[in-house]
C-alpha cells in the first residue's frame, strides 16, 4: 500500500519511526515532510499529505503534530477526506470499519511509540466495513458540498 505521512517538527521523530516501520512491512511511503526537528508550520504538512490522499498519490495518509488536534482540523477541510485523531487501539479500528478514515492523526507528545506503531498496523490492516456505513459517508458528503 502506498501511504502519505507527514508531521510537524512535534511529529517528527514519530514519524520517522512510523515510516521505518511501515517499509518494514513492504509499505511505499511518501515522505512530505517535515524533515527535521526544527520549527516549522504544521498546516503546510497537514495539506500536502490530505491533497496526496485526494490526488491518489496515496491510498492513506498518516499526519502527526504535537497533541494531533492541528493536523485534524487541517486534513477534514478537505471534501472527500476522513482523517481520525485516535489515542487508542478501538477508535482506530473504529475509525476505519465504519468511518472509512482515509488519514489517520496522531499526537506525538500524546501517546508513545508502541501504541503509535499497532494503532498504525490496525489503520492499515482493517478494512473499511461498508453496508450501512458506505450510506452514511455518502450521507456526510451530501450534507457537506458546500
Amino acid at each position: 500500500m502506498k501511504i502519505a505521512i507527514g508531521s510537524d517538527h512535534a511529529g517528527f521523530e514519530l514519524k520517522e519511526k512510523i515510516k521505518a516501520f511501515l517499509e518494514d512491512f513492504g509499505h511505499n511511503v511518501l515522505d512530505l515532510g517535515c524533515y527535521s526537528k526544527e520549527s516549522v508550520d504544521y498546516p503546510e504538512f497537514g495539506v500536502k499529505v490530505a491533497q496526496a490522499v485526494l490526488n491518489k498519490e496515496a491510498e492513506r495518509g498518516i499526519l502527526i503534530c504535537g497533541t494531533g488536534l492541528g493536523m485534524s482540523m487541517v486534513a477534514n477541510r478537505f471534501r472527500g477526506i476522513r482523517a481520525a485523531l485516535c489515542h487508542e487501539l478501538f477508535t482506530t479500528k473504529m475509525a476505519r470499519l465504519h468511518n472509512d478514515a482515509n488519514v489517520l492523526v496522531l499526537g506525538g507528545r500524546v501517546i508513545g511509540e508502541a501504541l503509535a506503531l499497532e494503532m498504525v498496523k490496525v489503520f492499515i490492516d482493517t478494512p473499511f466495513g461498508g453496508g450501512r456505513h458506505e450510506r452514511r459517508i455518502k450521507l456526510i458528503d451530501e450534507l457537506t458540498k458546500e
